[in-house]
């Protein structure tokens, strides 16, 4: 289970909007298959571990990292397909949330006779779907805010100036934060000050980029941005309330990458968070990044919805006229302040990674 359960992290960012599954079939202490799902959900793991597999497949045990499901999607169930593979035994980490599916493909496993068990490595199967269950759940995708800033929590000189606060390493690790999600989230603000091109550069992981959502609701963002040029491949939609000027506009950045997303107007003249966040799910999101800028940052902060941080800190202090990592938001005491705790602190050379995981469990 701990190899089916390391496997399917490699299908963090590029699953979705299917859960990141790892299996692993074992007969007489001999891995006959091992998969994960495949890029956009399909193939299941299941199905790519008994094709390797093949006919050795009968009276093995599979490990499976959640439930396999029992309906009819693009595919057909992969509890019937381990039926008629003939396995022995399977073990489940965890149960799948998803009503079409909850208990229905353990139940259709056990009525063939299979040995079931349930349970084990359930945590570290929820924490590393956790983006699924939030999306089932909460109707929400998992919320990762990420900060890269000096010890004094500022992301840039009073100037503007940020380039560059981190070193090598933290800018990579922050690269692989945007592979492990499916989309990367930012305001407009970020795109006009730094413009940021917003995708992965690492080795071997040019084509693992998340989707950029952009924050704009006034389409400040042209096509001179990298964001929005369109060069890259990588899907950009931009996210700003519904008016004819927006759609009028968005025809200068139209091209096969770009998309127009227009939600009903806030209080603030700005689409509701949760608007946002629902539709993203409708779209198969469900692990979202925001990377900035302090604006937005605290305004997810401050409506409870960030799940986790993951936050740089470079050995550098610019001091308080420096701009902050995170914005005003509008606490009054101590008392209201959000409180976390802390995960893991990682060192990265000279600099440091703290995660921290937000109090409330709200899956």
């Amino acid at each position: 289970m701990e190899l089916a359960l390391r496997i399917s992290t490699r299908a963090l960012g590029t699953s979705w909007p299917n859960p990141a599954v790892g299996c692993v079939l074992v007969k007489e202490s001999r891995i006959l298959g091992l998969g994960w799902t495949a890029k956009g959900g399909r193939p299941h793991a299941e199905t790519i571990a008994l094709a390797q597999a093949g006919k050795d497949a009968r009276n093995a045990t599979a490990y499976i990292t959640l439930e396999p499901c029992s309906h009819y999607g693009q595919t057909g169930p992969c509890a019937d397909a381990l039926i008629e593979a003939g396995i022995k035994r399977a073990v489940i980490a965890v149960s799948d949330p998803d009503k079409r599916v909850s208990g229905r493909g353990i139940d259709k496993l056990k009525s063939m006779g299979i040995e079931v068990q349930v349970g084990l490595f359930e945590d570290d199967a929820l924490s590393i779907n956790a983006g699924f269950f939030s999306a089932v759940n909460l109707k929400r995708p998992l919320i990762t805010l990420k900060l890269a800033s000096s010890l004094d929590g500022r992301i840039a000189a009073e100037g503007g100036d940020s380039r560059w606060i981190t070193g090598s390493l933290a800018r990579a690790r922050g690269h692989l934060l945007r592979v492990e999600h499916d989309a990367i989230l930012v305001g407009s603000g970020t795109v006009l000050s730094d413009n940021p091109s917003l995708t992965v550069r690492l080795p071997g992981l040019s084509d693992a980029s998340p989707v950029r959502v952009i924050l704009d609701n006034r389409l400040r963002v042209s096509k001179k941005h990298r964001v929005a040029e369109g060069s890259d491949g990588v899907a950009t939609w931009f996210v700003s309330v519904e008016n004819e000027y927006n759609s009028d506009k968005f025809s200068e950045l139209s091209n096969n990458t770009n998309e127009l997303i227009q939600l009903k107007e806030g209080n603030d003249g700005r689409p509701e968070k949760n608007d946002i966040l629902a539709m993203l799910v409708s779209k198969g999101i469900t692990r979202l990044l925001i990377e900035g800028g302090g604006s937005v940052a605290a305004s997810f902060l401050e409506s409870n919805l960030v799940d986790q941080i993951y936050w740089f800190r470079a050995p550098v202090l610019i001091g308080s006229n420096g701009i902050p990592s995170v914005g005003n938001m509008g606490l009054r005491s101590i008392s209201e302040a959000l409180r976390f705790n802390l995960k893991k602190r990682i060192s990265l050379g000279d600099e440091t990674l703290e995660i921290y995981l937000n109090r409330e469990d709200k899956n």
